[in-house]
């Protein structure tokens, strides 16, 4: 008989199957509502949900076929084509590129005799309307601007089902192809990221967000200068509604993306997401690889949402020091800490070639300073926690106010205050996980803040066997319960906001009035570590209703960006 495992990997299979083939009918998927109805299912559908909608797992099964006209009827597969081959007022010559979305053809246009590069497609009638919209919108973003830093587009059409557009045919290579030969030297890449700056500030001004900044969407030309190309994944930035963002996807390139782009915080994608995937590219022209590698895309994904990008000189000795200031203010996960928009970094990258003082130097204390109060992205679980702080806060001080009145009572039997800081912490951290898993699945962040709590509650709980070893009265050790207190907080602080740093600096600063003034130790501890908790809680519980206003229809237990 199957054990319980097999039957979750089972179920789990069966859902994700029947999301992919959701998916790839252009439906839309949201993975909060399914989580909701599947709570069981919950963590592990979060954690291999990512890299499926990073694969490419719709077949390129497509049928064209060209009425008789002379032409050779297109094969079901695009990489069964036998070039040359005739396709309307173009002659396909070569392959020159192809993605996830569209194949890319040196072509020549035979009514001009012009040649060109045409984009198609890949899935035609297949493709979904989420697909042909982005398609389509690749298109029309480009053709609306005009820039020598982007890639013009000279035609949109539709044949046989198969949409394609023609635009300038560009004789060079990708950076990506030029960054295997090693790291490009200082003055060529700043000399390059001006333009490549300036070209997507263009789209910018024109509303478009690109959204997938690399590399390989740089083309160099014979002369050297950069183009902006693959506008694939471009969005109007005065757009309401995002219907990829309601596909749930997380769309992009791990390694050049934005943390809001790879938290799927898509209504965060801002003017700002596309300067951080500008500063990928100038991370990895200046070092010869991208800021984040791992050996999967989640690896990656991962890398990008949790750790800071290394600094460049430590990849490449020889960064120049100017660039690697430029490279990390593009780079800063607090969207307002980058550069406000491409225009002021391409001013910088003007400045650098002109030997003048770069605004990258300018306020690093202050950018320092104010990153360490900064809210991660962990903290929105905090909008589950709030309520639950703020009982949490009401038992703490009652524990504390039943143990100073044992204390005044001159109780010395010790195991009535074991009873209040084990028996009874322990029945309400029972009851407070169980509240919890009720408003819905549990992240991982949320068990790692669970673990630091469970950790101090056993520090806590270890100080009186370790009284009555030492031969102390109880209590004597009572300033620790502020000490360990502080150390949950500090680390709650690096995980989740560093606000928390005044909590723990609290709270450590409270052992020493605890210390001095034993007969209202619990007291003061009660009441500083009751505010603590009570403080944070209201603020995210108020947030939490606020959200729910907003979103009168959010499943039960999701959470929200700002």
């Amino acid at each position: 008989m199957a054990t319980d495992r097999d039957q979750i990997d089972e179920q789990l299979a069966e859902l994700l199957d029947d999301l992919t083939q959701r998916v790839q009918r252009g439906e839309a998927v949201d993975l909060e509502q399914v989580t909701q109805k599947y709570p069981h299912l919950a963590e592990d559908l979060k954690e291999v949900w990512g890299a499926v909608m990073l694969a490419d797992a719709v077949a390129l099964n497509v049928s064209i076929t060209s009425p008789g006209s002379g032409e050779e009827p297109i094969p079901e597969k695009l990489s069964q084509l036998k070039l040359p081959l005739r396709f309307g007022d173009y002659e396909l010559i070569e392959e020159i590129g192809r993605g996830g979305m569209g194949v890319v053809y040196r072509a020549r246009q035979v009514s001009l005799n012009r040649i060109v590069a045409v984009k198609m497609i890949l899935k035609a009638q297949l493709a979904s309307e989420d697909e042909l919209s982005r398609f389509l919108s690749e298109a029309e973003s480009a053709a609306r601007l005009s820039h020598p830093g982007i890639v013009p587009v000279y035609e949109v059409g539709q044949r046989d089902g198969r949409y394609y557009f023609s635009m300038k045919y560009i004789e060079g290579e990708t950076l990506s192809q030029r960054l295997a030969r090693g790291p490009m030297p200082a003055k060529e890449a700043a000399r390059m990221m001006r333009i490549i700056s300036s070209a997507v500030h263009e789209a910018h001004q024109h509303g478009i967000l690109h959204r997938d900044l690399k590399p390989s969407n740089i083309l160099i030309d014979k002369n050297g200068s950069p183009v902006v190309t693959d506008f694939g994944l471009a969005k109007q930035v005065t757009s309401d509604v995002d219907s990829i963002t309601r596909s749930g996807a997380i769309i992009g390139t791990p390694a050049f993306m934005a943390p809001e782009q790879a938290s799927g915080d898509r209504g965060a994608v801002g003017v700002t997401s596309d300067v951080y995937g500008l500063g990928t590219i100038l991370f990895a022209m200046i070092t010869g690889q991208p800021p984040f590698q791992g050996r999967t895309p989640v690896d990656v994904l991962l890398k990008v949402l949790e750790q800071d990008p290394p600094m460049p000189h430590e990849v490449n000795p020889k960064v120049d020091r100017d660039l690697e200031m430029i490279t990390l203010r593009c780079l800063q996960k607090p969207m307002d800490l980058r550069y406000p928009n491409a225009q002021m970094l391409c001013d910088d990258f003007e400045a650098y070639l002109n030997d003048e003082a770069i605004s990258a130097r300018s306020g690093q204390f202050f950018q320092v300073v104010s990153r360490m109060f900064r809210e991660t992205h962990n903290a929105q679980v905090l909008e589950n926690w709030g309520l639950l702080w703020m009982w949490h806060s009401l038992v703490l001080f009652v524990c504390c106010v039943a143990t100073q009145m044992l204390q005044w009572n001159n109780d010395g039997h010790r195991w009535h205050y074991i009873a209040i800081w084990t028996v009874i912490s322990g029945i309400w951290a029972a009851c407070f996980w169980y509240l919890r898993r009720r408003m819905g699945p549990v992240t991982f962040v949320e068990r790692q803040i669970a673990h630091v709590w469970g950790a101090g509650m056993i520090g806590v709980a270890c100080l009186f066997p370790i009284e009555w070893l030492l031969g102390l009265k109880p209590l004597e050790l009572s300033p620790l319960l502020a000490v360990i207190s502080g150390m949950v907080f500090l680390i709650k602080g690096g995980i989740l906001t560093g606000w928390f740093y005044f909590q723990a600096l609290a709270l450590f600063a409270c052992s020493v009035p605890m210390a001095l003034y034993p007969g209202v130790a619990h007291i003061i501890f009660g009441i500083v570590s009751a505010a603590s908790f009570f403080i944070p809680g209201l603020q995210y519980y108020r947030q939490r209703l606020r959200v729910q206003r907003e979103r009168p229809f959010a499943p039960a237990g999701s959470t929200f960006g700002e």
